[in-house]
């Protein structure tokens, strides 16, 4: 058997080693900052690419990217420890502490939302023409940002010999995130103790590849501002109700067990679709009374 630090072994591929950052003059920089920065600017070429395209000032979505990344991150961290509040509340440094990750995707998500809300209301934009042109440069940065999860070790799912199951080094991941089912299933390699898991964070990167070319296919056929933005919505939150499900580093409502993301996905799927199927019938009504 192989000791690589990381392994896809059902399909051959193994990784000797992967460090988790870069030492530049005893300073160092996190792969996992690296990532999400490069796909926050990957994210805002596509959105301003998308307006260009669709005859819009791509300046509009450069100005508002200042102010969405800002508080984006800020609430991405915040979602994150307001769940996680037990790591925490001993130590209220630790929520500066960002270089080892812990920051919530929904946490982001919720605070872009609110910041386009509030930008819009204050330059007179129309807020569903901004989402619509905006949330395909979102997903890529979804995409792209889930690898700093890879590079971290961390939001991976339960025990599963499939065939993109991820083998880790136990000592490199979270001791908290190993669950009884990965323990009876560890193995041993040059005296190197091995986890076998779900390798969620490609899942959901997948998953989002399959949403943003199904709303670059639609930008040009909606029926109505903020249809792409529903399509969005219902399309990533629908995977990740399955997804959120195998992970074993649920953010959970309180001690119930609940873990919180699943919910708020099944949420956002189920009124989705109801204002969808609602406002795409009335557009059909007014179509038929014309």
């Amino acid at each position: 058997m192989n000791s690589a630090e990381i392994a896809f072994p059902n399909i051959g591929i193994y990784i000797p080693h992967l460090p988790k950052g870069i030492t530049i003059g005893g300073f160092t920089i996190a792969f996992y900052g690296m990532i999400i920065a490069a796909g926050m600017l990957s994210g805002l070429w596509l959105a301003c690419h998308q307006a260009q395209r669709t005859g819009q000032k791509k300046e509009v979505y450069t100005d508002f990217a200042i102010y969405a990344i800002i508080f984006s991150l800020i609430g991405a961290r915040l979602y994150y420890v307001a769940f996680s509040w037990e790591n925490y509340k001993d130590d209220l440094l630790q929520i500066f502490n960002t270089r080892g990750g812990g920051m919530a995707i929904y946490g982001a998500v919720i605070a872009a939302i609110l910041t386009a809300i509030i930008y819009c209301k204050v330059k007179k934009y129309n807020f569903f023409l901004l989402a619509d042109t905006a949330v395909g440069g979102l997903v890529l940065g979804q995409i792209i940002g889930r690898y700093g999860n890879f590079f971290n070790r961390e939001a991976f799912g339960e025990y599963t010999n499939s065939l993109f199951a991820m083998r880790l080094r136990v000592d490199q991941v979270n001791p908290a995130n190993i669950t009884e089912l990965m323990k009876s299933h560890m193995t041993t390699i040059d005296s190197v103790q091995y986890i076998q898991v779900h390798p969620t964070f490609l899942y959901e990167s997948l998953w989002n590849i399959l949403v943003l070319v199904l709303i670059l296919v639609f930008t040009t056929k909606k029926k109505f501002n903020g249809e792409i933005f529903l399509l969005y919505l219902v399309g990533y939150a629908l995977g990740r109700v399955w997804i959120e499900g195998l992970r074993t580093d649920q953010l959970q409502i309180g001690s119930t067990g609940i873990a919180v993301s699943q919910v708020l996905s099944g949420a956002i799927v189920i009124v989705g679709v109801v204002v969808w199927i609602c406002v795409r019938r009335k557009i059909g009504k007014r179509i038929l009374t014309v």
